[in-house]
């Protein structure tokens, strides 16, 4: 059959031609009389032979490239080249063959003749195929259409055909590489036929045992997916559709219908990937087995045994557990980890009991990494869907005795790499230049000699929490014999390389040593947060409590760093001890008064700062920042305290101003110095309580008496502003500046509730109206209002007008000072009170807002305001009092006189 196809051809020829009917010669000369241009064709036409028809096209098609049905459009091939496109013809072919063949089919049924043909077509087709990829269903073309000339003569149902043809699929599938997506279509097929056909019994039979047959053979891939289904891109994806493939026969109700016993997919699998992993977990096992008897060599076999099962629980976990939850809903990874658990469990119980009683060092070294294993693989409970008692749970129990042991261990190594960095090191600073290091080799060894030790404990994570507070207790307390240790081994390396050096290396040893200490005790700073007490304060809070474990964990680490900070402040003050000296002395010297008329304030404070910078950037060079702040700190607040001790020793003595003025300045200049631009102190830490006192104090002090005067008008300005009530009075103003004129404009409207000054119960009211600062307005005199008598409620309604420019109306403390005094013929006019207007709140003078048009400032209209009265209170301003101490000032003199006649007449003093 197979060279009947290759070696005998035949063709099918087609003729397309155009049939012309007979025409009488009288219709044709009718359509010349109508259409004269078709003369020459109708003559042609007319010599044509009678029934001659005109050819179209033909096609030529090969036997061996048709199937048993062909359904297609094919193009006209014309004879010459004249007129190339003819156009195309529709076919619709079916080949019938009538013939039998009695051998090929002789004592078998065609359905088993058909399968057999349909398997060697497979195989063969596979055979020759070159390529990699698997077999995804096509034949060629002459296999196929023998297989529908087969199927067509034997009269094979839709139904069978696909039954063969899924039959030796799966049965390829085992043997080859076969593509999913063909069975995944049979399958289709078969259930889709299995509602329209019934199919024979023995028929029925083999596709059940087809069914079965696949089932237990993808159940045993699963049991070895492991080494079939490596955790690789390229093979997952065929554990999936393998997977699929069982789901779908499991789904299709002729499985159902043949496989009437009860068959859950699930359970199927979850038990083969059981048996599966166990035979893994055997296999592994021996070829991890000790070679000797040896407890070392023993616990060396378990750490690798469980490190590959480490990894195998990791694979599950984070490759295949997808591929069988996404196929079959099966946690493939929850089925392997208890089955591991119970394993490893016996497994470990069984090792370390031949340990019993003969731990020893190197025993114990070679349980760490069990150890570490189990932590890990236990931590990965987590991801289980499903939660139980497991085996493994204590299994921390079973290492107890070789703790002390690993615990001993890090703290020896350590120590002795300790010993080796200091004897190796110089005390220089490990790096110079723009990014220096300024502490030594030995304090950079030191850190990294402690983190063993603290990555013990994180890799110990220990369960129990009474032991894990006990084991932290026992690592803190060797951290700090190791810290403290590392002083007495550094102090005796000084001694041995201070014997041959001059002072200065000797004073630069000490300053490294110093940065190590400050190094070391940083660390230490931060250790309880590396070490995390927090975490393990709330695991112990139930058996530990909180002043025992403050008074263990965290009294142990802040003696450590108090030792470390007594050692470093020791060094720190022999060189802090004469830098503080000095510096009291330039203070003083350039301080004292008899100095102050022979010398300006910045050539009085050259040596000092001159002092300072030298001292301070040669410190600034040997110490790290941290130790520089710690020094710059003492001397800092001296330096505060001395000079706050000379402004109060010379608070009362003539030529104050010009003495805090220098004081002042020296503040200034050793705030400066000790800030160094961002690299000394910083301004939050200069800026103490202290030093604001201190420069407050200075800066009033060191104001002229004039400026004084302008702050104790914005003080009054102030208090008017915000003084409620109108216990003595009010009275009520129209104010108004005009620029074009400079002229100020004040009208008093009236003035209410005022206090009865004369026995009879009433009052003589006028206002006085004066401009201040006097300074500021020297020429301009004041003015008053016409007496009232009589009258406690007075109605004035007189105008004023100032002649004052607009930068005398918006200088610093400038304003309107009413005063309402009671006329007294015989004595001095009685005091009803006083207010005070801001010319800044003046319309017309108030400063321009911004996009405010100028005009209409200029042209602001009178605003009326209503000012409550006051009362000075007597004594109580720290300006009259600075201003009084000026005895050679006489306007000052006079302005203290004024305002202390004020106080006297006040009724705040009389009620107080």
């Amino acid at each position: 059959m197979h060279s009947f196809v290759h070696h005998v051809k035949f063709t099918l020829l087609f003729c397309c031609r155009d049939k012309d009917e007979e025409v009488s010669l009288t219709q044709k000369l009718e359509e010349i009389k109508t259409n004269f241009n078709s003369l020459r064709r109708m003559i042609k036409e007319a010599k044509k032979e009678k029934g001659t028809d005109d050819f179209l096209g033909n096609v030529v098609l090969k036997l061996q490239d048709l199937h048993c049905t062909e359904d297609n459009w094919y193009n006209l091939e014309p004879r010459t080249e004249t007129y190339p496109d003819r156009g195309q013809c529709h076919l619709n072919l079916k080949f019938i063959h009538k013939a039998r063949d009695g051998t090929l089919s002789a004592g078998r049924s065609a359905y088993i003749n058909y399968c057999g043909i349909l398997q060697q077509f497979v195989q063969a087709y596979i055979s020759k195929q070159q390529s990699s990829t698997p077999w995804k269903g096509e034949l060629c073309g002459e296999a196929q259409t023998l297989l529908e000339f087969y199927a067509t003569q034997n009269d094979l149902s839709p139904f069978l055909q696909d039954l063969a043809k899924w039959v030796a699929y799966s049965k390829l599938y085992q043997s080859l590489e076969v593509d999913s997506s063909v069975l995944l279509q049979q399958l289709t097929s078969i259930e889709y036929h299995w509602h329209q056909q019934e199919l024979p019994y023995q028929q029925k039979r083999e596709l059940g045992d087809s069914f079965h047959g696949f089932l237990q053979y993808g159940l045993c891939l699963v049991s070895k997916y492991r080494d079939i289904f490596p955790p690789t891109p390229t093979a997952t994806p065929k554990l999936h559709t393998m997977l699929r493939i069982l789901v779908q026969i499991c789904k299709t109700k002729a499985f159902q219908k043949l496989n009437p016993a009860h068959f859950e997919l699930h359970d199927e699998v979850n038990d083969a990937i059981q048996t599966g992993t166990e035979e893994w977990f055997t296999i592994k096992k021996g070829l991890h087995q000790p070679m000797t008897k040896d407890l070392v060599e023993t616990g060396s076999a378990l750490s690798r045994l469980i490190m590959e099962v480490q990894e195998d629980i990791k694979h599950n976990k984070d490759v295949w557990n997808r591929v069988f939850v996404s196929a079959v809903q099966v946690d493939v990874f929850t089925v392997v980890y208890l089955k591991f658990d119970s394993l490893l469990a016996h497994e470990v119980r069984e090792t370390l009991s031949l340990m019993e009683g003969q731990m020893d060092e190197k025993v114990a070294k070679s349980l760490f990494q069990v150890y570490l294993s189990l932590k890990g693989i236990h931590q990965d409970k987590a991801f289980l869907q499903k939660r139980k008692l497991l085996e493994l749970t204590n299994f921390h129990e079973s290492f107890r005795e070789a703790l002390p042991y690993w615990l001993k261990q890090a703290f020896s190594t350590t120590q002795d790499r300790v010993e080796r960095a200091v004897q190796v090191d110089q005390l220089q600073p490990l790096q110079t230049g723009s990014v220096p290091i300024k502490h030594s080799s030995s304090a950079v060894d030191l850190v990294a000699c402690i983190q063993p030790i603290c990555q013990l404990w994180e890799q110990l994570s220990w369960p129990d929490p009474e032991e894990a507070f006990m084991l932290m207790v026992k690592i803190t307390e060797d951290v700090c014999k190791i810290v403290t240790n590392y002083c007495k081994l550094l102090k005796e390396r000084v001694r041995v390389l201070s014997k041959n050096s001059d002072h200065s290396s000797a004073i630069n040893m000490l300053c490294v040593v110093v940065n190590d200490l400050e190094h070391l005790r940083v660390v230490l700073k931060g250790l309880a947060t590396q070490l995390n007490f927090e975490g393990l304060q709330k695991r112990t809070e139930s058996v530990i409590g909180d002043n025992q474990f403050h008074n263990t964990l965290h009294l142990q680490l802040q003696q450590a760093r108090s030792f470390l900070g007594r050692e470093i402040r020791s060094a720190l003050d022999t060189l802090g001890e004469k830098l503080n000296t000095d510096i009291e002395t330039h203070v003083r010297s350039m301080s004292t008064r008899r100095r102050i008329p022979s010398k300006s304030t910045e050539d009085a404070a050259a040596p000092l700062m001159r002092y300072l910078e030298q001292e301070l950037h040669y410190m600034n060079e040997n110490l790290v920042q941290g130790n520089f702040s710690s020094l710059l700190t003492p001397l800092w607040n001296n330096s505060v305290k001395i000079l706050h001790q000379l402004s109060t020793q010379y608070s009362q003595q003539e030529g104050l101003m010009v003495f805090c003025q220098r004081l002042l300045y020296t503040l200034q200049s050793l705030e400066q110095c000790f800030h160094a631009e961002g690299n000394g102190l910083p301004l939050e830490e200069l800026h103490s309580d202290e030093y604001e006192t201190l420069k407050a104090l200075l800066t009033h002090n060191s104001l002229s008496s004039q400026h004084l005067v302008e702050k104790f008008f914005k003080r009054k300005i102030a208090e008017q502003k915000s003084y409620t009530g109108e216990k003595y009075g009010a009275v009520t103003l129209l104010t108004s500046y005009r620029e074009s004129d400079q002229k100020l404009r004040v009208e008093v409207l009236n003035a209410v509730n005022l206090l009865p000054m004369d026995t009879n119960g009433f009052s003589d009211p006028f206002v006085h109206l004066c401009l201040e600062p006097n300074h500021i307005f020297p020429e301009v005199e004041s003015r008053c209002t016409q007496i009232k008598s009589c009258d406690l409620n007075p109605l004035f309604d007189e105008s004023f007008e100032f002649l004052v420019s607009l930068e005398q109306c918006q200088a610093p403390g400038a304003c309107l000072a009413i005063t309402v005094l009671d006329h007294d013929t015989l004595k001095t006019d009685d005091f009803e009170g006083e207010a005070f207007l801001s010319l800044d709140d003046v319309p017309g003078i108030s400063k321009k807002q911004e996009g405010e048009d100028l005009i209409s400032q200029l042209d602001s209209s009178p605003e009326q305001r209503r000012l409550p009265l006051m009362h000075p209170k007597p004594n109580e301003d720290s300006i009259l009092k600075l201003l009084e101490s000026r005895r050679g000032d006489r306007e000052a003199q006079a302005f203290v006189k004024k305002r202390r006649q004020r106080e006297k007449q006040s009724q705040e003093g009389v009620q107080s």
